[in-house]
């Protein structure tokens, strides 16, 4: 139990001294190289004999006017898509429209039979010309002060009615043909030569594809920036890139996501695209002044905070923290555009991470051209 003790205060007392003796030479000269000459030099150029130094390299970059995009995931819907139903009741007496037909506006889709139809219209037609005979006559006895003017009303209605049976006769008979609504595709065909049709059973559903649309969810923090009209460019699940404009922008937020619906018109350039695709858009959003940056300037603070380290007045780095705002897919200019960085800047591109905020840099470089 003694020795451990001897032990302990041992290792005590070795700490104690390790703490208080000065340093070794070795460590000192490792001290001197960590407080070494730091040179800024411009991106391209070489930094020459400066072997005892760390090099940072420095770009000068200017504000440009980015047309800053808001992110939305979507879907492709048709412009619309309806269920072509019946509206008197029969049964089918020829072919049906084939599934996947492009149709025009009032091609045929489906015939129901006449059935009885036509001779209504006959009796309708017969019973109109007997009220025209007797409405004429009763004018002609009521011109000669033979036929009161009840009478005359009473005729007048009768014929009023009997054309009234005409048109409705005539529309059941038109009915008989159903027809395509408005020009596009025939997507699905419900019935088959021979089925019975009662009121309201479908007979097609014709889709319209001209122009194909693009829904989506905006979030109520970005609906506010947008306006219809607005351009986008969309990226298709299926690796079709399409462009288009806003169409409509939702009033109202939907109740449970609290986002606001949007619509977007698909250039006509654009053929053949399905309905359902899943699709990521790009719409353009306010004009704001931006910088475009490589992304590997980015850094962090000590608290976290995203930015980058600047050369300012000088030559003392700076750290401004940024908002990333979009992306650069250019091959040749590739980078970041971000915000919070006031007028031309000269950014530290490569050794950001070798440079702390106040410490001055070396530099024989005129950083404004």
């Amino acid at each position: 139990m003694q020795n451990q003790h001897i032990v302990s205060v041992g290792i005590l007392i070795a700490v104690i001294l390790w703490m208080v003796v000065p340093q070794s030479a070795e460590v000192l000269e490792d001290d001197s190289k960590q407080t070494a000459t730091i040179i800024a030099v411009p991106e391209g150029e070489l930094p020459g004999d400066k072997a005892d130094s760390f090099i940072v390299r420095a770009a000068n970059i200017e504000p440009e006017i980015y047309a800053q995009k808001i992110r939305v995931r979507g879907r492709t819907q048709a412009f619309r898509h309806v269920q072509v139903k019946a509206e008197q009741a029969g049964r089918i007496v020829s072919e049906p429209v084939k599934r996947g037909t492009r149709v025009k506006q009032g091609d045929l889709l489906c015939e129901i039979a006449v059935d009885d139809r036509k001779s209504d219209l006959q009796e309708a037609a017969s019973r109109q010309e007997q009220a025209e005979f007797e409405y004429a006559a009763a004018l002609d006895l009521q011109d000669k002060g033979l036929q009161s003017d009840v009478v005359v009303a009473q005729l007048k209605a009768a014929l009023e009615s009997a054309k009234a049976a005409v048109a409705r006769t005539e529309l059941a008979l038109a009915k008989t043909k159903i027809v395509a609504p408005f020009d596009g595709i025939a997507e699905t065909r419900a019935v088959e030569m021979g089925d019975l049709l009662s009121v309201g059973t479908v007979c097609a559903s014709v889709l319209d594809d001209s122009p194909m649309l693009l829904v989506g969810l905006v979030p109520e923090h970005d609906i506010g920036s947008l306006d219809v009209g607005a351009e986008v460019s969309a990226e298709l699940l299926s690796g079709e890139h399409v462009t288009g404009t806003v169409s409509y922008l939702a009033r109202a937020a939907d109740a449970i996501s609290r986002s606001y619906r949007i619509e977007v018109e698909i250039d006509s350039t654009f053929k053949d695209i399905r309905e359902g695709i899943t699709a990521e858009l790009l719409v353009s959003s306010a004009d704001i002044n931006a910088h475009l940056i490589p992304s590997s300037a980015l850094t962090l603070d000590d608290s976290g905070a995203i930015g980058v380290k600047t050369i300012g007045a000088n030559n003392t780095i700076e750290f401004h923290t940024i908002t990333i705002v979009g992306d650069s897919t250019n091959a040749l200019n590739p980078g970041v555009w971000v915000t919070g960085l006031n007028g031309n800047v000269n950014l530290v591109t490569l050794g950001q991470e070798v440079v702390f905020p106040g410490q001055q840099v070396e530099s024989d470089f005129d950083w404004s051209h």
